[in-house]
């Protein structure tokens, strides 16, 4: 690949965006040998830290294909990548959000009616990706951390179809993990694909075993740019990803269609078809994932692989994931972009809603949202409020929130929900934890939560709060804090949250722990510790509260809510929960909890050799 000019339209493939990259001086290649058994994992996620390049790796390992790193590793590098289709794709939201906009400005929207005809997939004869075939050993064999149970694809577009209605229109373009190899597949012939029941193609998958028909799977990777984004994209029911994608990248997503098999992107970079085992299931993981923990190994499909397409100088594009922010933050953000103002569209009285990335994305979610029933009352309480919570765990991927914190937006009007701790101010200063807060006890939860009481199984708490503010939030120890034996070490986190180091959690039962009880029973109401509405228990109180995104982390990841909150001075009413004062939640790490994600001593070593005077990262790390 040498560097060559910039195309005016989309990306019409990977090779051209490269070329793109490095022509503007934001991509770097790496000729010297790279290891994809951890070691590139590393550099990439050392290089989005620092806000770099994107990176092509052209030396790799025991692989003859290079291998693109941190492609969307800045949102500005991402605005960049789509910057031909942003403005209509903005226009076409600000149509659904205000419908009387066009007739404002007419001609503003002209360009919006040919970007529509990008919806259109079409159908090709032939196309790059099916010039040559390979198996899947010769694949980069990705291993991001040290006790990933084998290889992944860390960015697959995995496409399927409706068995009953097949066809584009009921298709599905999904970003479901996929091991290559380890733990009991047999290479070459199986891989596994991890994926949750309630997605796209769980339904297809469902569909088909019901039926009794085969259930084909296409994994492609690379490609048009667009194509990796559609494939994370949160859409409304009924649009398919592919036709997102065209619209995203400014052109028709060209498709080829082997004999036998389910549609490709002419121009991938990598296909692999094969067709889902109706009858086999294998162990896959342990895998690192963007909680920041590992999770483990649990049974899931198995596909049997049919041939393994690749194009004439094809790019392997990855990225690693861990604790957050990792590239997939950027991801969210991009999508933010591009969506948040639709959201007041698909749930009536939601002002903003924030997935909080530091959280690892579902087990927090704020929101704001309207608080207009019975306007005339003396006292606001929530309960528009509780309406619009419900509609939220009721929707997509936003289903998966275990915590959702949610204000009235008429309190405070000018507050931003991405101000994370002004957030939590407002919430705190109104919270009356008598009545705000409401439980969803033994429900699902996300598959890569092992703070529950089982695979996919724990709780949810909706935090609602209206109001005036009825309290002010202390931001220092108060004289004469005592803790029970074994707590020590207070550290205010934010205002009106303190962070107390805890025991060692060795035994666990839920909702019984006898050291989490024992600590809510040693305080009276009235006492100095009432002052702090919330208090966190934790194992280094020091790290909780030395950072916002440490507290994120520790509290909201590792903390089931109907089991793990408590309070001092709590109560149950009419099988209502509720405490007089400071809500407790025990965040410690469990027996059962997964293990953290920890970098190896020896590859960063090497990474920072490379970032030494005269090594390839030189001045970027």
């Amino acid at each position: 690949m040498k560097p060559g000019k910039t195309v005016v339209m989309g990306y019409r493939n990977l090779i051209e965006c490269v070329r793109a990259l490095e022509v503007r001086g934001d991509l770097l290649r790496i000729d010297r040998e790279v290891d994809p058994n951890l070691e590139v994992g590393a550099i990439q996620r050392r290089v989005y830290q620092a806000g770099g390049p994107a990176l092509l790796f052209t030396n790799v390992k025991g692989c003859r294909f290079p291998m693109l790193a941190n492609l969307f590793g800045t949102l500005e590098r991402t605005r960049y990548i789509f910057r031909d289709a942003l403005t209509n794709i903005r226009r076409l939201v600000e149509m659904k959000v205000n419908p009387v906009a066009i007739f404002r400005e007419p001609f503003g929207y002209l360009g919006t009616a040919p970007a529509a005809l990008h919806l259109l997939p079409k159908s090709v004869r032939n196309g790059p990706i099916l010039a040559c075939k390979t198996t899947i050993d010769q694949l980069p064999q990705l291993k991001s951390w040290s006790d990933d149970g084998g290889a992944f694809i860390t960015l697959p577009q995995v496409y399927s179809e409706s068995a009953v209605q097949p066809g584009f229109r009921h298709s599905n373009l999904g970003m479901y993990r996929v091991q290559l190899s380890g733990g009991k597949y047999e290479p070459n012939r199986e891989i596994g694909i991890h994926y949750q029941i309630h997605r796209g193609i769980g339904v297809h998958h469902a569909e088909a075993l019901e039926r009794g028909l085969p259930f084909k799977v296409n994994i492609f990777v690379g490609g048009p740019p667009a194509l990796t984004v559609a494939a994370v994209m949160p859409l409304p029911e009924g649009m398919p990803e592919l036709s997102f994608a065209g619209l995203l990248g400014g052109r028709r997503v060209a498709m080829v269609s082997p004999h036998g098999e389910l549609p490709i992107p002419a121009e991938a970079d990598f296909c692999i078809t094969g067709t889902i085992d109706p009858d086999k299931t294998l162990p896959e993981g342990p895998f690192g994932d963007h909680f920041g923990y590992y999770s483990l190994t649990h049974d899931f499909p198995v596909l049997q692989v049919g041939n393994v397409y690749h194009r004439p100088g094809a790019i392997w594009p990855f990225t690693t994931v861990g604790r957050p922010p990792q590239e997939d933050t950027t991801f969210g953000a991009f999508i933010h972009e591009l969506t948040g103002p639709l959201i007041p569209t698909v749930l009536s009285g939601v002002h903003a809603v924030h997935a909080v990335d530091a959280a690892g994305v579902h087990p927090l979610l704020l929101a704001i949202g309207s608080e207009r029933y019975v306007p005339y009352a003396e006292e606001r309480a929530p309960q528009e409020l509780l309406t619009i919570a419900n509609a939220i765990l009721g929707q997509g991927q936003l289903s998966l929130a275990k915590y959702l914190w949610i204000c009235a937006g008429e309190d405070n009007p000018g507050l931003d929900i991405h101000n994370i701790p002004d957030f939590f101010r407002h919430m705190l200063e109104r919270v009356d934890w008598r009545r705000d807060l409401h439980f969803h006890t033994r429900t699902t939860i996300d598959t890569l939560d092992y703070s529950g009481s089982g695979f996919n199984q724990g709780s949810k708490v909706v935090v609602a709060a209206a109001g005036a503010k009825c309290r002010d939030l202390p931001t220092e120890l108060p004289a004469g804090l005592r803790l029970p034996d074994g707590f020590s070490n207070p550290c205010v986190c934010l205002p009106g949250v303190l962070a107390i180091q805890g025991p060692p959690c060795n035994t666990y039962r839920e909702c019984m722990t006898t050291d989490m009880a024992g600590f809510c029973a040693a305080y009276q109401v009235s006492d100095s510790i009432g002052t702090f509405p919330l208090v966190v228990i934790v194992d280094d109180s020091e790290f909780v509260a030395r950072t916002l995104n440490n507290f994120l982390w520790i509290t909201f990841t590792r903390s089931n809510p109907a089991a793990d909150i408590y309070g001092i001075g709590a109560f149950i009413r009419c099988k209502h929960w509720g405490c007089e004062g400071p809500l407790v939640i025990d965040a410690r790490a469990k027996p059962h909890h997964a293990p953290p994600l920890v970098e190896d001593p020896k590859v960063e070593k090497r990474v920072d050799a490379l970032g030494a005077p005269g090594g390839p990262l030189y001045g970027i790390i």
